[in-house]
């Protein structure tokens, strides 16, 4: 006897889905994320960070210490690209925003093609890569808090 209907797609070895079930969950998984981050946006593009009285997160660091993180401003400097001035959003953050902004895109948009094409996209990096990152942390805090 043979069933009818739609046949659900195999699970991989692993008990994991499969490619179309990665390419379901990746679309869900993006189109959260989009819709939050248009949510945050939206709530950003009205509230200027750079005018004290706004309900926004601070930074544990900044408030324990006094010092200037390596991502101290990255609230500043997604306000400043919404409103598209790239100048101010360099003094903000310039690291984050030379650095981070790009290597974050690369990292979604190479998880959003490889979920679309029905494979696991696991961001992985060499402890080289790790140290690389770490050291250009420290290094940004430093340059941050001593020249200022």
């Amino acid at each position: 006897m043979t069933a009818t209907g739609p046949v659900p797609h195999p699970a991989g070895p692993s008990g994991e889905p499969d490619g179309p079930g990665i390419r379901a969950a990746t679309l869900r998984r993006a189109a959260l994320g989009l819709g939050i981050g248009a949510a945050g946006a939206v709530y950003l593009w009205h509230t200027n960070p750079h005018e004290p009285g706004h309900l926004l997160p601070g930074c544990p660091l900044r408030w324990a210490t006094g010092l200037l993180c390596p991502l101290c401003g990255g609230t500043r400097l997604a306000y400043d690209l919404l409103h598209a001035d790239v100048v101010a959003a360099f003094h903000d953050n310039a690291a984050v925003l030379v650095l981070g902004v790009p290597a974050a895109g690369y990292a979604v948009g190479r998880w959003l093609i490889t979920g679309l094409r029905g494979r696991r996209y696991r961001l992985r990096l060499s402890s080289r890569a790790g140290a690389a990152v770490l050291g250009i942390a420290m290094a940004w805090m430093l340059v941050r808090n001593l020249v200022g």
